[in-house]
């Protein structure tokens, strides 16, 4: 377990000391249109999700708080209209580090109910973020929001990414975000020490598969714009790491065992699924706690 303490202590560090460097600078906001209303907007950290109409502007994660200027600009590209919600699929910093701004420019923060419960909390560095930086609505199952002439349905995944995944679904758009219980072409984070699991995380999966059809534009939380075809196929790997770890372990194999093991991802790091910030041992060492910790 100390190397996936280790990736949460890594994530918190690059949030704060790194990225307060001025290595953002650099950095552009790219937008892809997915419907008539809808976009999605790339940056640095967790894809964000737009909806504009005459309501006014409907966001889905922001980020880090030194690109908010940024975003900002890039959404007043698309609508001169007010920022009027914005929903945290999780509370990790590059998805929700823009809180604060995000609030100040006039939205109204929606989140699970552990997603406020862990923003409101002591940080990892000690601090506090203030009440600007917290959700004002928030959910415990699921949630409907009707704006731009459209409803979005907004589910709870109970323990996959961590423990407050909410993934978001525009019914007349045919859109999907997942947050980050979906990374395109890559192994996924899955944070064991807030609450993910690997059962949880593949359950999510089905749960967005089950809503969509092939037309369906698909946000991951990392990578590019996805379709179904593509969001069988990562869940067809989890399934298929699942099943071979799982059967390491009912051989009595060790942490250690798994760790070096390269042929239970061998498959899927030939695909360079092992290229993002999970590579192919952290995903294997992933696995095997999670699976272990589910029987025990």
């Amino acid at each position: 377990m100390k190397i996936l303490k280790h990736l949460s202590i890594f994530l918190v560090f690059i949030s704060t000391s790194t990225y307060s460097q001025g290595r953002f600078d650099k950095v552009e906001i790219k937008t892809t249109q997915l419907s008539d209303h809808t976009y999605m907007l790339e940056g640095a950290g967790g894809n964000i999700g737009v909806s504009i109409g005459e309501d006014g502007v409907f966001v889905i994660d922001d980020q880090f708080a030194p690109l908010s200027e940024k975003i900002l600009a890039a959404i007043k590209t698309l609508s001169d209209k007010p920022l009027k919600f914005l929903v945290n699929t999780h509370y990790h910093g590059d998805h929700s580090g823009g809180n604060e701004n995000m609030t100040k420019a006039g939205a109204t923060i929606i989140a699970h109910d552990n997603v406020k419960k862990r923003l409101e909390g002591e940080q990892r560095d000690g601090s506090y973020k203030p009440k600007e930086a917290l959700p004002v609505i928030t959910f415990n199952d699921k949630l409907n929001i009707t704006i731009n002439d459209e409803s979005v349905a907004v589910f709870h995944a109970a323990n996959a990414h961590t423990d407050g995944d909410a993934l978001l679904y525009f019914t007349q758009s045919n859109v999907l975000h997942t947050g980050d219980t979906y990374f395109n072409g890559r192994y996924p984070y899955i944070d064991l020490n807030s609450g993910g699991s690997v059962d949880g995380y593949i359950e999510a999966v089905k749960r967005g598969l089950m809503v969509i059809d092939k037309d369906t534009k698909i946000i991951p939380g990392h990578g590019k714009v996805s379709n179904e075809e593509e969001y069988k196929s990562f869940l067809e790997m989890l399934e298929t790491l699942r099943t071979n770890i799982q059967k390491a372990i009912d051989d009595g194999k060790t942490e250690d065992d798994v760790k070096a093991d390269t042929s239970l991802t061998k498959t899927y790091d030939d695909l360079d699924y092992g290229s993002g910030f999970i590579n192919s041992e952290r995903i294997r060492l992933t696995f095997y706690n999670s699976l272990k910790a589910s029987k025990s």
